[in-house]
């Protein structure tokens, strides 16, 4: 008799009660076990190799493509003073993303130090109970960076250099947006200067940081490329980069976690303007706490920070 290929696990069934239809003996007990040990173990290796769909309305997080791994040894360089007289400060400001940030520490020291990059890295936790604010976070680790390092990199948690060829060096002639709009594999309007941008901290200074009043996702950047233009800095960006939009891994993954992008109160007309006073000169907060960590033997300083915010200003700090 043929069967399609759909019913097949009822005439597995079948045959198991004709298997049992007969004298009931220990030997076909025992093979009948044999027979269901068999069937479990390839199911749980094909469910845990993501070859078959979760059941029952689990939800699986989807599967990122696997970053390349350090090579041996590059992870545990801290701070090799013949690779010149600059050292970086890595900035990443931070809420609740510790997958993600599991991947980056070991990865951006390895490809640092690969490239012969001096830095440190820092991880600006955010942990009072406002919206999350990208921009302050940045303003504080430009403040907390301390005296040893000459230069920023604002750094995204989700965004990871594939190529070699991005140059992480020193930005003397001014800011260098190392995830362009021609490589980045989301965002690729002209003003476009998030995700990895490289500036000195003079540069910094001469812009007064980021703004204060972005809190919630998004808008930030685009502030922020206004005051690159009024302090007249020259921004740069890479050249001769052949791998396109796969120059990077984004390992965001935004069914998974929900970026904050409500607009509330005045926010939504407030988001567009630029902030004239608003920056380092305006920036208050706390650190309550630091750590120094060392991630698959990448070494980083978690800074534990608590924004304040004026109500009064910018209302728009808290939901509801």
């Amino acid at each position: 008799m043929m069967y399609s290929s759909r019913r097949k696990p009822v005439l597995y069934f079948k045959e198991d009660r004709r298997y049992l239809s007969g004298k009931c003996t220990v030997y076909k007990l025992f093979g009948l076990c044999m027979v269901l040990v068999l069937v479990s173990l390839l199911w749980l290796q094909l469910s845990c190799s993501g070859d078959m769909s979760a059941t029952h309305g689990e939800r699986c997080m989807p599967q990122q493509p696997a970053p390349p791994c350090p090579a041996s040894g590059q992870a545990f360089v801290v701070d090799d003073l013949s690779w010149g007289p600059h050292k970086l400060a890595v900035v990443v400001p931070f809420r609740e993303r510790f997958e993600e940030l599991l991947v980056f520490v070991p990865f951006i020291h390895a490809f640092l130090n690969k490239n012969k990059i001096r830095h440190k890295i820092l991880i600006i936790n955010q942990v009072d109970h406002y919206r999350f604010n990208r921009a302050s976070l940045i303003n504080v680790g430009y403040t907390e960076s301390g005296n040893d390092t000459d230069y920023l990199a604002m750094h995204d948690v989700d965004l990871l250099p594939l190529n070699d060829a991005l140059d992480y060096g020193f930005p003397e002639k001014g800011p260098f947006h190392v995830a362009s709009p021609e490589l980045h594999p989301l965002y690729h309007y002209k003003t476009y200067v998030g995700g990895i941008l490289l500036l000195t901290k003079k540069h910094y200074h001469m812009c007064n940081g980021m703004s204060n009043r972005f809190w919630g996702w998004g808008r930030e950047d685009d502030e922020f490329y206004r005051r690159l233009r009024k302090a007249e800095l020259q921004l740069f960006r890479p050249s001769g980069i052949t791998t396109g939009y796969k120059t990077f891994l984004h390992v965001h993954d935004p069914g998974w976690r929900k970026r904050d992008q409500k607009r509330v109160a005045a926010q939504k007309q407030e988001q567009f303007k630029v902030d004239p006073e608003g920056g380092l000169t305006n920036l208050h907060y706390e650190v309550e706490s630091r750590q120094e960590l060392t991630i698959s033997g990448a070494p980083c300083t978690v800074i534990n920070t608590k924004l304040e915010c004026d109500q009064n200003q910018t209302p728009w700090c808290l939901l509801g």
